[in-house]
């Protein structure tokens, strides 16, 4: 299945909110779109998906650990965000948007979000009230202003048990995006 985002380099990262789980199919997906993946787990994102289950969708190894870089003299995740197309954090938690809006690399996708020059494209997933917070807004409205995409959230049922805006956008609408971004007009 050939497509417009075939062979683009995509950074994935995925962080900790129930909605990690939804990376496994957006790595899927995106491999089936010919896309070349690789994922970037932050530790809150290890505690609802595993390394293994997106290493093995993704074909790729798995950068969790900006202390264990690889072999080669290059820092790792300079020499990843060098080779992005676009870097996609889905779902993107109150936490991680925080720390990209005030410029902080506490770890392997922070480190990453600092060097990258690739577009950057952010689903955020979160109790609503932590999306509505005036930090949160803040941030948001700084990254945006930066030229970082935000796709979502969308409303409905939280994992929670609250009802209101906060869920991850849906994949397949991720993917539209994804493609939009990359495709040439």
């Amino acid at each position: 299945m050939s497509s417009s985002i075939a062979g683009k380099q995509i950074i994935l990262g995925i962080t900790g909110s129930i909605a990690a789980y939804k990376a496994a199919d957006l790595v899927s997906q995106l491999r089936k779109r010919e896309a070349e993946v690789f994922p970037v787990l932050t530790k809150g994102g290890a505690r609802f998906i595993t390394s293994l289950t997106l290493q093995t969708l993704a074909r790729k190894p798995v950068a969790d650990d900006l202390w264990s870089e690889g072999n080669g003299w290059q820092p790792g995740h300079v020499e990843l965000a060098d080779k992005a197309d676009l870097l996609v954090v889905a779902p993107a938690t109150a936490d991680v948007i925080a720390q990209f809006a005030h410029g902080l690399a506490p770890d392997y996708l922070g480190s990453l979000h600092l060097v990258a020059r690739c577009p950057i494209l952010m689903a955020p997933a979160m109790n609503g009230k932590m999306w509505e917070h005036p930090a949160t807004v803040e941030n948001v409205a700084t990254l945006k202003a930066r030229g970082v995409e935000f796709i979502g959230p969308e409303e409905g049922m939280l994992a929670c048990g609250y009802e209101g805006v906060g869920r991850m956008w849906p994949v397949e609408g991720i993917l539209e995006r994804i493609d939009s971004l990359l495709t040439p007009n």
